[in-house]
């Protein structure tokens, strides 16, 4: 099998949530470029289009904006993913949330929030696609789930975001679980556990070069990721270069949780 044919996703059908910006937008223009068609998703619509038209310069993308947090919103998202086709080969689980405050202060609704959108959607939203993925997947090709997780999710992190580093550890045993029980219907599940990425979530750390440097510093491999890293590791799982693995979780970190 030739490089080309090992690692093509050409003509997939390939969901996307949280797509409008971060991980989920470099995730989303990497499968794009692939050749796949993709639908992004995210809560605020003006973005969630604004990154659709500029993907669907290099290919096709299609937005839904959608609240993840909500039953209404996996539903919405659900229905439009119907329509638009029969089987879904990859499901990119990226949305997420964040909360950070101390120990004293830090309330219910953060942890509310953050399991709502980082945990529960990811259940939810697999679940409501099971016929999708089942219709796109078989023995030598299987449909593909892949979860978005955390470094903070394997190591205990530096800031106070309790809610987080657990919904991510949350994340990364529910991949597990989940594929456990579909590998009898064709469909992996694999988590990808990003470190330092330029993002929003990561812009009050990257973007201070004090703060960046500390970073920076405990990385071994010395720089943040870049979008090909992250894009690369989902494009090599959705293809059949990684139709042989599941319920493995991937620090994508520079090292940062292996090396040290």
């Amino acid at each position: 099998m030739t490089p080309d044919a090992l690692f093509d996703v050409s003509g997939r059908t390939v969901v996307v949530t949280g797509g409008s910006r971060g991980i989920g937008l470099m995730i989303a223009r990497g499968f794009v470029e692939a050749g796949a068609t993709v639908v992004i998703s995210s809560r605020k619509a003006e973005a969630c289009q604004q990154a659709a038209d500029e993907l669907s310069a290099s290919g096709t993308c299609v937005a839904h904006p959608a609240d993840l947090s909500t039953q209404d919103g996996i539903a919405s998202l659900t229905e439009r993913v119907r329509e638009l086709s029969s089987r879904v080969d990859v499901l990119v689980n990226n949305a997420g949330a964040t909360w950070g405050a101390p120990i004293d202060e830090f309330p219910d609704s953060g942890f509310d929030k953050v399991f709502d959108v980082n945990v529960k959607a990811i259940f939810a939203l697999t679940q409501q696609l099971l016929p999708q993925l089942r219709a796109a997947s078989s023995a030598e090709d299987p449909a593909r789930v892949i979860n978005i997780g955390s470094v903070d999710g394997i190591a205990v992190s530096a800031s106070d975001n309790f809610s987080y580093g657990a919904s991510k550890a949350a994340v990364h045993m529910l991949t597990r679980k989940l594929a456990s029980v579909t590998a009898t219907d064709g469909i992996t599940v694999n988590a990808i556990a990003p470190g330092p990425f330029p993002s929003k979530m990561m812009a009050h750390a990257l973007d201070d070069p004090e703060h960046r440097s500390e970073i920076v510093d405990r990385i071994p491999l010395g720089r943040p990721g870049a979008p090909e890293d992250i894009a690369g590791t989902a494009v090599f799982l959705a293809s059949r270069a990684g139709a042989y693995l599941t319920g493995t979780v991937i620090p994508v970190d520079g090292g940062l949780t292996g090396a040290r």
